[in-house]
């Protein structure tokens, strides 16, 4: 078998890495009250192990790889890993996903390190709204991070919104006006369910409700969407930027799923909801060949189911909280 196909046809060529499990938010959406173990820095795969996952999975047909968290930003010097993951060969680019808290202070060395895009979760324009999702104060800080981008030239500028039914729905035309003027890709997601973080059919907005309440007010024209994309894409006339819907509940894209997961201890998750796992860590410490890592790969993407569960049984679902994933 060429590359990372699954059993159900799919070719695997996009790989989200976690480099941490900790963070310095603590949305209620991702991070469960009670809060979460901490992996110790042992348990955490260092630079050279990721470097070397990400040469394997390159040599599997992986082109594109996003870093995730936690936060991204609270490990240290991870412009370097960045600048590493850029020189293997086979990989096209490299991107973040972040909270923004930490991005102004690194973003320079991010772009010379060769980072090629930017996601920053934001999910209030309100900062006594923020504090009350995030459990932090650093509203100031993430849009210091926004502007901080933009100005290095990272265009389009994602920018991920969780909406959540009684908590922020009523603020989705203010995330629309952001892109009037500005290079910004607003995606409007659906509040998805994971251990005990406070989701409910109540706080469930789906893709439909969002897109009439936008259309209220704006005229929604469907955008070339490129192949793989989660999220569906929609331009203003006239606006600088665009909006999306990532609808990964009330109608999922798991037919055309191509992306992989690496948990920052070293487990890789083939599915975002799927409880199963398949380690890599014991056998990168254990001396094993590349051969062999890239067969303990493939049989995490045999294993690979052919779509989530329902958002009922997700509820239910005994699996890593948002945090410990990556997303």
């Amino acid at each position: 078998m060429n590359g990372l196909t699954d059993r159900f046809g799919r070719t695997h060529t996009y790989l989200r890495i976690s480099v941490t499990d900790r963070c310095n938010l603590r949305c209620v959406y991702c991070m469960p009250a009670a809060g979460i173990f901490t992996k110790s820095k042992e348990e955490i795969l260092a630079f050279d192990e990721i470097e070397r996952v990400a040469q394997v999975f390159a040599r599997l047909g992986v082109t594109k790889i996003r870093l995730t968290g936690g936060e991204p930003l609270v490990r240290k010097n991870l412009p370097e890993l960045v600048q590493r993951l850029t020189r293997i060969g086979g990989i096209r680019t490299v991107g973040m996903t972040t909270n923004g808290v930490l991005l102004r202070s690194h973003i320079k060395e991010l772009k010379l390190a060769g980072l090629a895009s930017i996601n920053v979760s934001l999910d209030t324009l309100r900062p006594e709204r923020f504090e009350k999702i995030a459990l932090r104060s650093h509203y100031d800080d993430v849009l210091a991070g926004i502007d901080a981008a933009l100005e290095e030239g990272f265009a389009p500028l994602k920018l991920n919104m969780v909406v959540m039914g009684g908590v922020n729905d009523d603020e989705l035309p203010a995330f629309v006006e952001l892109t009037r003027k500005r290079p910004i890709n607003v995606r409007f997601i659906e509040f998805m369910p994971f251990k005990a973080n406070q989701w409910n059919s109540g706080t469930f907005v789906p893709y439909s409700t969002m897109r009439s309440n936008i259309e209220q007010q704006y005229e929604l024209l469907p955008d070339d969407t490129v192949q793989g994309a989660v999220a569906r894409d929609f331009r203003i006339a006239g606006f600088a930027g665009s909006v999306g819907f990532i609808t990964s509940m009330s109608d999922h894209f798991c037919d055309g799923c191509n992306r992989l997961r690496l948990t920052a201890d070293g487990s890789i998750k083939s599915c975002l909801f799927y409880s199963a796992e398949v380690n890599l860590r014991s056998a990168l410490r254990g001396g094993a060949s590349n051969e062999v890592l890239e067969d303990i790969i493939r049989s995490a993407v045999i294993l690979k189911p052919q779509q989530h569960p329902d958002m009922d049984e997700l509820v239910e679902l005994e699996n890593r909280s948002m945090i410990e994933i990556g997303g």
